[in-house]
């Protein structure tokens, strides 16, 4: 892939080829000595070395707080950085921090103050969703939120530097079309695709590994693009999960609200469908309610593409429906009434990891089951329909009773594992709950008896 050039804090810097596997945070503190983004977890968790990016999405200018741990240089092309040091210090929301004493040891608050500036900027109000990604030991959150809270009612301050006339030169650079790309990965079948690097970062961190390739699928523009098509929507493999989010808040709002607690801010600002969906994690959380929409997956290897429903994509435990140099190009969903239910549960409410996800999309018509999708994840090898559970649902009744006697039927469709989520026997109690669950919230049936106690 070609050399790229991104902004940092107002100034454009090129990136060699071998230096695009770098993270962003090895890069600003050992080598240009920006040393206010720190290190703490590395591995994209604790928001301490959060910084502002700036893109172009849908031709205008987004900011996004990202963890620069886990993002590599690659994927900066045409985009720009802001560290904390090119706040200046008299920032609304570093003052507001210092007013109402939201830092003590200070690790922390440079993430946070990079956080917040970002919510500012965009002019959010969720400060609980927005520091979901942001751990502080110390303070506590109520002087942070307070500080958060102030700080709405300031103006957004003018711009140390002209982000977008700097970014505007780079638009083109380091950017390579789709067909190229599919003709070289076809040859380059080695490469490890990075998409938000919420996964391959941890490679580098944790694992300690360099690979030899890499191809960074942000740099194909045509990846990032959301259409609407006869029946449907595509969205391209390199849309971001909180772009994903935004796009399913008023089609299927249960979906978006599961995705508000897919890992953190953060990571749905880097993370993206495709990556989600080819990890091939039987815990990933995008895949279930994808399953229950129909929704189908493009798969492109060269010149030559093939249309497939997600579910069959996947095949056992990291064996996926796909051959070497193919790549997952587009993901469609199908135009549909919302009957979609997505519950997500975990032992944290935010970033965590799902014990299980249960997405559950059931047309009834004239009092009976007409249709059921229903997927899970944390519940096989592999994200997996409950098929013997929506035979048991269709033709019947929409009523308590059909709703017993499918609860009965996961045992024949799943066969969960015990691990330090939770017991087979919890996973399975829990998908039973779901489906009672999701009943009486279609219904607006009240204090009906749960199987198994409170889901």
């Amino acid at each position: 892939m070609p050399d790229i050039s991104f902004v940092l804090n107002g100034e454009v810097v090129r990136v060699p080829q071998d230096g695009e596997a770098t993270t962003l945070l090895d890069y600003l503190r050992l080598t240009r000595g920006l040393t206010g983004t720190k290190e703490g977890c590395n591995e994209g968790d604790c928001g301490a070395c959060t910084v502002m990016l700036a893109s172009v999405e849908e031709g205008a200018l987004a900011h996004r707080a990202v963890n620069a741990c886990i993002l590599l240089l690659g994927q900066l092309a045409g985009k720009s950085v802001t560290t904390v040091e090119a706040l200046g210090g008299d920032h609304p929301v570093q003052a507001a921090m210092v007013e109402h004493h939201g830092s003590q040891c200070g690790f922390c608050t440079p993430g946070i103050v990079m956080s917040l500036t970002a919510s500012h900027r965009n002019g959010r109000q969720d400060h609980e969703d927005v520091l979901a990604g942001n751990l502080c030991r110390c303070t506590g959150y109520v002087p942070i939120l307070k500080a958060a809270k102030a700080v709405l009612a300031a103006e957004v301050p003018t711009a140390r530097y002209d982000e977008k006339a700097l970014m505007k030169p780079l638009a083109d650079t380091g950017f390579i079309d789709l067909d190229s790309f599919a003709d070289w990965y076809a040859k380059n079948p080695d490469a490890v695709l990075v998409g938000g690097a919420t996964e391959v970062g941890l490679i580098l961190t944790k694992e300690l590994k360099q690979p030899e390739k890499f191809a960074f699928i942000n740099r194909i523009k045509a990846l990032q693009v959301v259409e609407r098509e006869i029946g449907g929507l595509r969205i391209g493999a390199g849309v971001l999960l909180a772009r994903l989010q935004g796009l399913m808040a008023d089609k299927h709002p249960q979906f978006a609200e599961m995705l508000r607690r897919f890992g953190s801010e953060q990571v749905r600002n880097s993370a993206t469908i495709g990556g989600n969906i080819a990890n091939g994690s039987p815990i990933a959380d995008t895949p279930p309610a994808l399953i229950a929409l129909e929704a189908s997956i493009t798969l492109r290897k060269g010149g030559k593409r093939r249309e497939i429903l997600l579910e069959h994509f996947y095949q056992s435990y990291g064996v996926q429906d796909q051959a070497e140099g193919e790549f997952i190009e587009s993901v469609f969903i199908p135009e549909q009434a919302d009957t979609l239910g997505v519950y997500k549960i975990s032992k944290r409410f935010d970033q965590d990891i799902s014990t299980l996800c249960g997405a559950f999309n059931i047309e009834v018509k004239g009092g009976v089951v007409s249709k059921a999708r229903i997927a899970f994840g944390g519940m096989a090898a592999t994200p997996k329909r409950a098929k013997t559970v929506e035979a048991a649902l269709v033709g019947q009744p929409w009523n308590e009773a059909s709703i017993a006697t499918a609860q009965a039927a996961f045992a024949e469709d799943y066969t969960p594992l015990s691990d330090q989520r939770g017991s087979a026997a919890y996973r399975m109690i829990l998908a039973q709950n779901l489906l009672k669950r999701y009943f009486l919230e279609q219904t607006g049936t009240e204090r009906v008896r749960v199987v198994g106690g409170a889901s």
